[in-house]
């Protein structure tokens, strides 16, 4: 399961050195002026999930290989945007492509580090970025709207409700809402897919904090600064200090990170969010070979657990062996979590629970 998480922002709000902390590299060119990113980078970037190493404590397995999610860096775009100013379409194509939306947001002084409206307004800019993505939008659905209103002349109700649902979006969007706060039914939404809307898509708002205040930041009034409301994904990081987490051997990261007064690095809840705001879960595989995390959708059934794995499993499926994470390491492994009945047959209409560590019966 291929997924992606669009990084974006004005220029020099620390985009391209989150990127590089996220990637453990320094592939995204990070200059003190605009545009210095322009075609995006892309970075597999691991899951952190402690449960791994856990379960393979006990399997004692050739390899480990975590769960992935990939970022990518995107042109910091400027207003007018959607008007062809900076990069433009450039930019908005880019973004089209990924599944979900980090919106990186300064919220420090530097004099060092120039800011492209000559000032820090973390709401001016969070609207700049928004304003810009809606219009696109806007412009999209005008031409859509268009279409469908002649297509209306034949008299065929679908057309009009199509029509409908189109002009009451537009409204929507005229009005300065992303479409992801547009309400309609389940059945209406999926009738937009094929318009690869920018604002339809999740957005975790990402605050760029200086190392030594990110551990003590006031994220209820940085909420409400940015006009958020509590189901909006709020994520602090400082780039700068995970810049200079890359330098640091192990030891040396922990207690720099204990200095600042955090357990983990501010980058792995941003990578959770990340996973989570798309609606995934993980699940296990366990084996001599390899302990594996995968990523499915949450309510995936078995069924569709196997086909994570291969297309063939999942038409092929029979039943599969499934233990909770918590059994599993309780019991050590496979034989003990058996032997305490903990492992249970699952078939078809098996509901996939986050953290399930499961082993395929299938026909080839």
């Amino acid at each position: 399961m291929s997924l992606q998480i669009g990084i974006v922002g004005l220029p020099n709000v620390g985009k391209s050195t989150l990127f590089n902390a996220l990637t453990k590299s320094h592939s995204a060119e990070s200059a003190n002026y605009p545009f210095c990113t322009i075609d995006p980078n892309v970075g597999i970037v691991e899951v952190p999930d402690f449960r791994l190493h856990s379960i393979s404590e006990f399997i004692k397995p050739e390899k480990e290989v975590p769960a992935i999610i990939e970022f990518v860096d995107i042109a910091g775009l400027v207003e007018g945007a959607s008007k062809g100013e900076g990069l433009g379409n450039k930019f908005l194509s880019h973004i089209r492509q990924v599944d979900a939306i980090a919106h990186v947001v300064r919220v420090f002084e530097d004099d060092d580090i120039h800011h492209v409206s000559g000032s820090i307004d973390p709401n001016r800019d969070k609207e700049i970025i928004e304003t810009e993505l809606i219009l696109a939008d806007l412009q999209t659905v005008e031409k859509r709207l268009s279409k469908a209103k002649s297509e209306t002349k034949s008299g065929n109700k679908e057309k009009v409700a199509y029509a409908s649902i189109i002009e009451r979006l537009f409204q929507h969007l005229a009005d300065g809402n992303k479409v992801n706060s547009f309400e309609c039914t389940e059945s209406e939404h999926e009738q937009l897919h094929d318009l690869h809307l920018l604002t339809d898509k999740p957005f975790i708002y990402v605050v760029n904090s200086k190392e030594d205040e990110v551990a003590n930041l006031d994220l209820a009034a940085i909420r409400s600064q940015l006009s958020l409301d509590d189901n909006d994904t709020l994520v602090p990081v400082s780039a700068k200090l995970e810049s200079d987490l890359l330098s640091f051997s192990e030891e040396e990261a922990k207690d720099f990170l204990t200095e600042m007064g955090l357990t983990e690095p501010t980058l792995n809840s941003l990578i959770r969010e990340a996973y989570n705001v798309l609606g995934l879960q993980t699940y296990f595989t366990a084996g001599v070979k390899e302990v594996r995390a995968w990523t499915v959708k949450k309510g995936a059934t078995a069924p569709n657990a196997a086909g994570v794995i291969h297309t063939d499993f999942e038409k092929g499926f029979i039943k599969a062996d499934v233990v909770a994470y918590q059994d599993f390491v309780d019991c050590q492994g496979w034989n003990v979590a058996k032997d305490k009945g903990k492992v249970r047959l699952e078939g078809k209409e098996y509901i996939v629970q986050d953290g399930d560590v499961m082993l395929f019966k299938f026909n080839n």
